[in-house]
């Protein structure tokens, strides 16, 4: 069976929202902006291994990435180590090393840093830890989650630790192995200061207030299905992209739900139509754009495609850009997130 063409699959300039969209090869080591009919405007090189998770623009119009080091724990899922950020031309002008980071970070406002990173759990801590597949520790170890705020000299400002919370009533799913409690993939600011978190294992996404570092909203349950990429919206309500991973045993697809956080109701949700053409097990995310429509990275493809409030295709893109798993063993052109920006953002200084 062949794959698909890459490339540029649908544009219905009608009804598509004009912009530039960001993204970057999982394992890769080149970023790219490309407009609306597919085609790259801007290319940044890296330097080194490459491996970006997450990418993103700054303020100032640089690239803020993370990347792959050989060294720290041993997990690959999501390994990062070394966040950056590189100028137009490709030049690093900011860096910092942690050898426990991976998945997510985000250059904050204030102009710090908030990023992810595993914390080995003590023995009294991963005792407590319930549900998982027995015996799949990694040399009788498990890993926990912290999320840590840095200022631009590296220094940390702020912390917050899962083994903190109340660990029992967290059970890791039962298809997962022991080896982290938590998996967290997504570590999203909110503008009041507080934190919303993703963890995959867990079916759980949750709120850590700043102060208190307690978790102050949550929504804990299997309908999630692994879920990537939960952020809240301008109308307060959140939005995210559920797997589908186990979300059900007849529902393997992937689905985006926006959920009310008081009535934790699905209040719009997107389908594939027929709903086994969209699903993405792993990575993957999704953006609400600025003219109502949704962007959505179906990851485990390399698709990012757009559609209406109505669940109709407007835009899709399938990356031809390859790079090497060396947990598959596999080239592939996935994909961990991706982000558009309007033709005018401050971000892009008017480059394009």
């Amino acid at each position: 069976m062949q794959p698909p063409e890459p490339g540029l699959r649908t544009y219905d300039k009608a009804r598509a929202t004009p912009g530039f969209t960001l993204f970057s090869p999982l394992r890769g080591n080149r970023a790219f902006l490309i407009d609306m009919d597919g085609q790259p405007v801007h290319e940044w090189r890296l330097q080194d291994l490459g491996g970006i998770n997450r990418c993103q623009l700054t303020d100032e119009g640089n690239l803020f990435v993370t990347q792959c080091t050989l060294d720290g724990p041993p997990l690959m899922a999501g390994k990062g180590g070394l966040l950056r950020e590189y100028d137009w031309d490709s030049n690093i002008v900011w860096e910092h090393y942690d050898e426990n980071q991976h998945h997510d970070a985000r250059r904050l406002k204030n102009g710090n840093t908030l990023y992810i990173a595993w914390d080995l759990l003590d023995d009294a801590t991963a005792r407590r830890v319930q549900g998982g597949l027995p015996g799949t520790e990694k040399d009788g170890k498990i890993y926990g989650d912290l999320v840590r705020e840095i200022d631009p000299s590296g220094n940390t400002v702020w912390e917050w630790r899962i083994r903190d919370i109340e660990v029992e009533k967290y059970p890791i799913c039962g298809i997962c192995d022991r080896v982290e409690f938590g998996h967290a993939n997504t570590c999203a600011p909110l503008d009041d200061g507080n934190v919303m978190l993703s963890f995959r294992v867990l079916n759980l996404i949750c709120i850590v207030d700043r102060e208190s570092k307690q978790i102050i909203w949550e929504m804990h349950d299997q309908i999630l299905g692994h879920q990537h990429d939960c952020h809240m919206l301008k109308n307060g309500n959140v939005l995210v992209f559920a797997n589908g991973f186990h979300g059900h045993t007849d529902d393997m697809f992937s689905h985006i739900f926006e959920i009310d956080p008081d009535t934790k109701e699905i209040v719009w949700r997107f389908d594939g139509k027929p709903p086994q053409s969209f699903y993405s097990a792993n990575i993957s995310g999704v953006q609400r754009l600025w003219s109502g429509n949704t962007l959505i990275c179906e990851g485990a493809r390399g698709c990012l495609f757009e559609v209406t409030p109505e669940g109709d295709v407007v835009w899709e893109y399938l990356s031809p850009y390859l790079a090497y798993s060396r947990v598959l063993e596999a080239e592939l052109n996935w994909v961990f997130r991706a982000y558009r920006y309007p033709p005018d953002a401050p971000q892009l200084m008017g480059r394009l």
